[in-house]
């Protein structure tokens, strides 16, 4: 079940970037479709949170989820985009998955998680496969200081999420920390908000965006960080662009080159290794 449930939050994660395809065709920045997606996130866990009676936090927690609403939802979210616009997409995309790397060596150093032969090999099938996948788009990547920064500083915040989700999910309910780190992060996106939408087509991708994307997507991976360890499902959960390329040809006809399916290969080669290898011998 825990394989399962990161495996539909990957293919939920896979829907942004399909579907911010056509708000950002409508006229919206990329910054401003990150805050929206942190704003109705939040909305979502928060009416979640009320209905089920699972809104109260300890105090002691408290400082612990504001930062993560700054780092791993605001800072997660600039930083990507930025790497895209000093980096390109290909390059943002390589460096965001860097994730598995940083999880599996933080999550040796303070969650006590062994790092066998069986997750090492994993996780360098991923970051080459996901190197072959972004080469094989069709996108060059350009390597330029500031793309490189903020592409590991994405990874870095996206590994976040998998740490804190091992430290805090077991104890505190996921929704509560959700309806309150991701209203946390929209207000500190909000400076880069230039207008708000009119349209109601605009509205509805954003609703996707925010209840499928963001509030069930979280809701399987936080499901899924609680029967499964870390650095295990960092590597399911890079499917993501295995997912949003076949979503990006079943809807618009874009193919890779041979290069690409060669990295999707090993990606799906990496989480079928994780699976086998938490499997008695």
């Amino acid at each position: 079940m825990g394989y399962l449930f990161i495996l539909l939050a990957a293919a939920s994660w896979a829907l942004i970037g399909p579907v911010a395809k056509f708000a950002f065709a409508a006229g919206m920045t990329p910054l401003e479709v990150a805050f929206f997606r942190a704003l109705l996130g939040g909305l979502f866990f928060f009416l979640h949170a009320l209905l089920f009676h699972r809104l109260r936090l300890d105090r002691r927690v408290l400082l612990p989820v504001l930062a993560f609403g700054v780092v791993g939802v605001a800072g997660f979210y600039a930083s990507y985009q930025l790497a895209v616009a000093y980096g390109g997409a290909a390059l943002a995309s390589v460096l965001l998955y860097t994730a598995p790397a940083w999880v599996a060596g933080m999550s040796a150093l303070w969650l006590g998680e062994r790092l066998d032969r069986a997750k090492l090999l994993a996780v360098g099938l991923t970051l080459l496969g996901v190197l072959l996948l972004g080469l094989g788009a069709g996108g060059e990547l350009r390597l330029t200081l500031l793309g490189v920064f903020f592409g590991l500083l994405s990874g870095f915040g996206y590994a976040l999420y998998y740490l804190f989700g091992k430290l805090y999910f077991a104890r505190y309910p996921a929704e509560a920390i959700y309806a309150l780190a991701m209203p946390v992060g929209a207000l500190f996106l909000l400076p880069f908000v230039h207008a708000w939408p009119r349209d109601l087509e605009v509205w509805g991708l954003l609703f996707v965006i925010g209840f499928v994307s963001t509030y069930l997507a979280y809701a399987f991976y936080a499901a899924g960080l609680m029967r499964l360890e870390a650095t295990r499902a960092s590597v399911v959960a890079t499917l993501e662009p295995v997912l949003a390329s076949l979503f990006a040809y079943l809807w618009w006809g874009e193919r890779f080159s041979a290069l690409g399916y060669l990295g999707a290969m090993l990606i799906l080669a990496a989480v079928v290794l994780v699976v086998l290898g938490s499997r008695p011998r």
